[in-house]
C-alpha cells in the first residue's frame, strides 16, 4: 500500500509533512520505544505517539534507528505533545523518510483497521502471482522464463549473479561489482549504486546468488523479496536434481582410491559425463570459516563454492578432507581452469571470514590416472590451506613447499625460531641486517658479488656478515646441508627482503 493511498482516506485527515507519497509499506507497527529497531523487519509504517521525545536530539536518534531497520514511513500522533516537532520533520527529511501528521482525534487502532483490508488486497495479489508461478513451474518453465514473467508482473527489472560474479539470468555491465556488493553488505537488502541487492535463499553468501534489482527498492522491498523467492524456488528445484550427480561423483572417487578395476572406473567416468579418452583434471576444495559456529562444514561449503565458480557445469562430492570434482578439460585446459578458479576466488575474497583453499591436479586421461589425480589435488589443497587460502596447481607441489606443508605449523615455527632467533635478536640489538643478508645470499646461490650488488654494499661487508651469521648460529654456510636448513627456515618466517 502506498502512502498516497493512506492520505486519500478522507476519514483519517492525514497530512504528509515530508517525503515521497508514492512510498509503499507492507505492515503497520505501533511503538513509543526510543530504540525500536530490534522489533522491526523493514517495510513498515511506524506509528508513534512521540512519548520518547524529550529534546531535539531524540528525533535524530529515533529516525536513524528507523532508517537502519528499513522502515517505509513514520506516522506521528499529536496527542502527547500537541504538535509534531520541527526537528522530527527535519530529521525525516534528511533521512528521506516520509512523515505523516496524525490528528489527535484519529486513534492508531482506527488507522490500522482501515489499512488492514487494503493490505490484505495486496496479499491477495501476491497469492495470485504465486499461483501463476506454480502453474508455470508445473508446465516446465525454465529459470529465464520464470524470471522474465515474474519480473514483468512485479514491474521490476534486474539480474541474478552468483557470489563469484557469474550472471545466472538477466544481464549486467559489472556482475563482479554486484557480487562484491552482495558479499560485503552488512545487511540485505542494500542499495549499491543503481541497484538494490537481495539475497536469493538463506544459504552461505559465499555459495549464494544475489538478485540485483534496478533502482532503489528499499521502499518496495516486498517486491524484491518476492522476485528473489521465485528465483530461489527454481534454484531449489535444480539443486534437487544435482544430488544424484554428487552421489555418482563420490562413488567414482571412492572407487578410484580403492583401486577398482579400470573397466569399472571407465564406466563410472562415463556416468559422470566424461569419456574415457577425454582429458580431465581433479579439483579438491575446502572453505574454512574460522570462528563460525553455524553453517556447512569446510568441505561441503567448498564444494558448493566450486560448483558456482564453474558455472554448475560439474558437481563436487564432499569427503572427509575436502570436496572433490572431476572436471572435463575441453577448451581452456588445466591452465584455463586454474585461471577461472583464481578469478572467482578473487571476487569471493571480498567476503570477510571465508577463504577458499583449492588444489588442482594436472591434465589427466583415462580411468587409470584418476587415483593419482585425486592424491595430487589433495596435496595441492593442503598446501593451499597451509598458505591460508588460494588456488594451488600440481606444478607447485613438487617442491620443498609441499614438504613444509606436511609438517605441523608449530614444528615449523619452532625450527625457524631456534635457527634464526640469534640473528633476529642481533639485528634488533645492533640495527644490523643479518637476516636480510642471509636471505639474499641464499637466493643468489651463495654468490658474494651478486649478493653485494643487490644489497648495494661492498663484497667485504657481505663476507663479514656471513661470518657473523656463522659465529652466532654455529652453522657453516659453505655446506649444502646448513644452507638448506637456513633456506627452509627463512621460507617459513618470510622475513622482509
Amino acid at each position: 500500500m502506498r502512502i498516497s493511498d493512506l492520505l486519500a482516506i478522507d476519514d483519517l485527515r492525514l497530512t504528509l509533512l515530508t517525503g515521497d507519497p508514492d512510498r509503499e509499506f507492507g505492515t503497520v507497527h505501533i511503538t513509543d520505544l526510543p530504540e525500536p529497531g530490534r522489533y522491526l523487519g523493514g517495510g513498515e509504517l511506524v506509528l508513534t505517539g512521540l512519548m520518547w521525545w524529550h529534546t531535539p536530539a531524540d528525533s535524530a536518534r529515533f529516525v536513524a534507528a528507523l532508517k537502519r531497520a528499513g522502515v517505509a514511513a513514520l506516522g506521528a500522533g499529536r496527542a502527547w505533545l500537541g504538535h509534531v516537532p520541527d526537528d522530527l520533520v527535519a530529521a525525516c527529511a534528511q533521512a528521506g523518510l516520509p512523515l505523516v501528521d496524525v490528528p489527535v482525534e484519529v486513534s492508531f487502532r482506527t488507522l490500522a483497521e482501515l489499512t488492514g483490508p487494503r493490505l490484505a488486497g495486496d496479499v491477495r495479489d501476491a497469492l495470485g502471482r504465486h499461483r501463476r508461478l506454480v502453474a508455470a513451474l508445473a508446465e516446465g518453465a525454465d529459470l529465464p522464463e520464470l524470471f522474465r514473467v515474474t519480473a514483468a508482473e512485479l514491474g521490476v527489472t534486474g539480474v541474478v549473479v552468483s557470489a563469484s560474479g557469474e550472471v545466472i539470468v538477466g544481464s549486467a555491465g559489472d556482475p563482479a561489482g554486484l557480487a562484491r556488493a552482495y558479499l560485503t553488505a552488512p545487511r540485505l537488502p542494500a542499495v549499491a549504486g543503481e541497484h538494490t541487492i537481495f539475497a536469493v535463499g538463506r544459504g552461505h553468501r559465499a555459495a549464494g546468488w544475489a538478485l540485483a534489482c534496478d533502482g532503489d527498492l528499499l521502499d518496495r522491498a516486498d517486491v524484491g523479496y518476492e522476485l528473489a523467492a521465485c528465483v530461489g524456488l527454481e534454484r531449489g528445484r535444480i539443486e534437487e536434481g544435482r544430488r544424484v550427480e554428487r552421489r555418482l561423483a563420490g562413488q567414482l572417487v571412492a572407487a578410484a582410491l580403492t583401486e577398482a578395476d579400470v573397466s569399472e572406473l571407465n564406466a563410472r567416468l562415463r556416468m559422470c559425463g566424461i569419456d574415457s579418452e577425454e582429458p580431465y583434471a581433479v579439483v579438491d576444495v575446502t572453505a574454512p570459516t574460522p570462528g563460525a559456529t553455524r553453517g556447512p562444514d569446510p568441505a561441503t561449503l567448498g564444494g558448493q563454492i566450486l560448483e558456482e565458480l564453474l558455472g554448475r557445469e560439474v558437481v563436487a562430492a564432499a569427503g572427509a578432507g575436502g570436496a572433490v570434482a572431476v572436471v572435463p578439460l575441453r577448451e581452456s585446459g588445466a591452465d584455463g581452469l586454474a585461471a577461472r578458479l583464481r578469478a572467482g576466488a578473487a571476487v569471493l575474497s571480498a567476503l570477510p571470514g571465508t577463504r577458499l583453499c583449492a588444489g588442482l591436479s594436472g591434465a589427466l586421461t583415462g580411468a587409470a590416472a584418476l587415483k593419482g589425480g585425486v592424491e595430487e589435488a589433495g596435496h595441492a589443497r593442503r598446501l593451499a590451506e597451509a598458505r591460508d587460502g588460494g588456488v594451488v596447481t600440481s606444478d607447485e607441489i613438487y617442491t620443498h613447499a609441499l614438504l613444509l606443508a606436511t609438517v605441523p605449523g608449530d614444528v615449523r615455527r619452532s625450527f625457524s625460531s631456534r635457527l634464526l632467533s640469534p640473528l633476529l635478536d642481533y639485528d634488533r640489538g645492533h640495527q644490523s641486517d643479518l637476516v636480510r643478508t642471509l636471505g639474499v645470499f641464499l637466493d643468489r646461490a651463495g654468490s658474494w658479488n651478486a649478493c653485494a650488488e643487490l644489497l648495494h654494499v661492498h663484497v667485504n661487508t657481505v663476507r663479514y656478515r656471513i661470518r657473523r651469521i656463522e659465529e652466532l648460529t654455529g652453522r657453516d654456510l659453505s655446506t649444502m646441508a646448513d644452507r638448506v636448513d637456513f633456506f627452509l627456515a627463512l621460507r617459513d618466517t618470510a622475513p622482509p627482503r
